[in-house]
């Protein structure tokens, strides 16, 4: 039997979880989907737990080497990196991969969690350790876990998504208050008069935007993230998590 393309490959996880969003199916079948999901988060812990502390970066997948936003999203990854986070995206090309580039080429970390979809998304050529993922929701989860800052490029649906995510669990008290930053106050305008109406309207209380800052600054975003990481969690005291080999958890790092 010929081997399955790795389109029909992508095409298949996707309609995996397609599937298990259409509604209630057989017990047995969402027996099973329970293991994958178990087995997904099994190897993202295996993957991720060495790597941090991390500072996830959002962003779009579409911009291309010679875009105002990929070039700037290389110099954040560059100076996060410098003041000792591992830089983690979602692996894939534009604003992910001109972050995870910007680590790479300053010799920092630069981490990816990518998501198997039947087009658009294929792992960038600077990610250094990587993890691949069927299911959005438990890439997401991961992509916050080992995280203590969240900057946030300009993007679409996906970056809205992660963006509110983020805030929703900080605003409800399920993750620490960790900085988000959104970079790029023009692109983001009509998003940002949307989020100060709904605290005009009481939606949102100015409390829970504390350590959001909003800017056009990578020097004014290294400092916020100095402030909220690295100053709050006492990060420049915490030795890292060290793998054992003897559990098989050696972690290379390409170069």
């Amino acid at each position: 039997m010929a081997k399955k393309s790795i389109s029909e490959l992508r095409a298949k996880y996707s309609n995996s979880e397609r599937r298990f969003l259409e509604g209630p199916r057989s017990r047995r079948r969402e027996f099973i989907f329970s293991f994958k999901v178990l087995y997904e988060f099994l190897k993202g812990f295996r993957a991720l737990h060495f790597v941090g502390p991390c500072v996830t970066v959002f962003g779009s997948a579409r911009f291309k080497e010679e875009h105002f936003y990929y070039q700037e999203a290389m110099k954040m990854g560059a100076e996060i990196s410098k003041i000792g986070f591992t830089v983690m995206t979602g692996g894939g090309p534009g604003i992910m991969e001109a972050a995870n580039r910007g680590a790479f080429e300053a010799n920092g970390r630069s981490v990816g969690c990518n998501i198997v979809l039947p087009h658009e998304q294929s792992e960038n050529p600077y990610v250094q350790k990587s993890v691949e993922f069927r299911y959005f929701f438990v890439r997401k989860t991961l992509l916050l876990k080992y995280s203590y800052a969240f900057v946030i490029m300009p993007g679409g649906w996906g970056t809205m998504d992660e963006l509110f995510e983020a805030l929703t669990l900080i605003q409800t008290g399920k993750m620490e208050e960790f900085p988000v930053i959104i970079f790029g106050k023009e692109y983001w305008k009509n998003l940002i008069d949307l989020i100060n109406d709904m605290i005009e309207k009481g939606t949102v209380s100015p409390d829970d935007l504390r350590h959001l800052l909003i800017t056009d600054s990578i020097d004014e975003s290294i400092e916020h993230l100095k402030k909220y990481s690295i100053e709050k969690f006492s990060l420049k005291h915490r030795k890292r998590v060290k793998a054992m080999s003897w559990l098989g958890e050696l972690i290379k790092w390409k170069r």
